[in-house]
């Protein structure tokens, strides 16, 4: 589905889904990957422009990249997702660096929280992959108080990660119904999200670089570490995992801009911040 106006799907699908998501974001170890991703969570607390003492939730948290970044500015920090052991992984990051900050295992479509709560929701890559998207953007709003901001790090479509799911879909269709997480990556979608709880959206086109010594290098750690890919290849056949390997290779190697004996990826993401109404 590819349509830019934000939908439902049926209560019993959406949780059905939850539940096979849970268990993909919980294989592997997320965290091999998210740290590499922290400069895009600083990025995005400068973008928001945090302030001492506010009050910062982090939803879709993951090992908490956008946490830390906020906890390192001051903020009163809550670091919430629904796999906890993403966010024990935040939490020893944390811990690591003497930051004071709060986990909760939560829901990003049904947030427990009141509303007006925070000062700043941020989330990287996380509330992107929410199953359904109104939902989502509904508690993120609905938890940011009047005057505050919405922070957003989102793969396009036509960026490096929003190709490597397209061709995880022509291997692993997605369900039906189901509107792709890339559309959090477009302008449109997100006008159709925050536009009316809005004053102002600015979007800013990033680039984050991906870099491994080379496609196969790059492919291990992933099939082995990051839930989706893993779960992907670990469902195939062997001659359908055979041919995944080969058409992400030819995405790798076509991307690459390092040459020979080495790898450097740009992926294209949009940094989104929402000032609420």
């Amino acid at each position: 589905m590819t349509t830019d106006t934000p939908t439902s799907v049926p209560a019993t699908d959406l949780e059905a889904l939850k539940k096979r998501q849970m268990a993909a974001w919980g294989s592997g170890d997320y965290a091999v990957i998210g740290t590499t991703l922290q400069l895009v969570g600083e990025q995005l607390a400068e973008a928001c422009d945090l302030r001492f003492d506010e009050r910062v939730l982090d939803v879709a948290a993951g090992n908490g990249n956008a946490t830390l970044a906020a906890a390192r500015r001051g903020c009163r920090v809550t670091s919430t997702d629904y796999v906890g052991a993403l966010l024990e992984r935040g939490a020893e990051r944390a811990r690591a660096e003497r930051l004071d900050v709060q986990f909760q295992t939560a829901d990003a479509e049904a947030l427990p929280f009141a509303p007006a709560s925070f000062d700043v929701v941020l989330s990287t890559f996380g509330v992107m992959f929410t199953p359904d998207h109104a939902r989502a953007a509904g508690e993120l709003l609905r938890v940011c108080r009047p005057g505050g901001r919405i922070g957003l790090a989102n793969w396009t479509p036509e960026g490096f990660i929003g190709q490597v799911f397209k061709v995880l879909g022509r291997h692993m269709p997605p369900p039906a119904g189901v509107q792709p997480p890339s559309l959090w990556g477009t302008e449109a979608h997100l006008q159709a999200l925050f536009g009316a709880q809005a004053t102002h959206i600015e979007v800013t086109r990033r680039l984050f670089q991906f870099r491994y010594r080379s496609a196969a290098h790059f492919l291990e750690v992933f099939r082995t570490w990051y839930g989706p890919v893993h779960k992907a290849f670990a469902a195939l056949p062997p001659d359908g995992a055979e041919a995944l390997e080969r058409d992400l290779t030819a995405l790798l190697e076509r991307l690459n801009r390092a040459g020979p004996g080495a790898m450097v990826v740009p992926s294209e993401y949009l940094e989104v911040v929402v000032s609420r109404r």
